[in-house]
């Protein structure tokens, strides 16, 4: 098996799978997104999905589920009004309200173990629905 860093609070595993696709993305920019699962049999957070560097926010809003939960990084790229070019890593908690109350629960408690494993991100947010997440909102948390 894997190395896997294990998240004290709920007793969750992070593969390393998990953290080497997420340096791609910081470093490497091979990435534009990756979404996370917890595999409950095993214990597990692990890569559902990784968006190539052609994809964006769109491609991302689609990969996930409308009644499971999930968590996702975002690498936003913009320019700044002193024609900057910057990129901010976004930390999503997907937790919508059609999922289960017992997935909910299980994705809030292990959130804070994941975002440790996964050094460098900018700002945290937590959807229930798309527009919670919507672009707009990661434009304005990023100015």
């Amino acid at each position: 098996m894997a190395m896997a860093f294990k998240m004290a609070t709920t007793g969750m595993w992070v593969t390393d799978e998990c953290k080497t696709s997420f340096m791609e993305m910081k470093w490497k920019k091979l990435h534009r997104f990756i979404v996370f699962k917890i595999d409950e049999a095993s214990r597990l957070v692990t890569v559902d999905k990784v968006g190539g560097p052609g994809e964006g926010y769109d491609e991302l809003a689609a990969s996930l589920p409308p009644d499971d939960c999930r968590y996702a990084v975002f690498d936003f790229d913009f320019v700044t009004t002193d024609n900057c070019k910057k990129s901010k890593i976004f930390f999503i908690a997907w937790l919508p309200s059609a999922s289960r109350i017992r997935e909910k629960m299980l994705y809030a408690t292990s959130k804070e173990g994941l975002r440790r494993a996964l050094e460098g991100i900018h700002y945290d947010m937590q959807a229930t629905d798309p527009t919670e997440m919507g672009m707009d909102v990661i434009k304005d948390r990023a100015k």
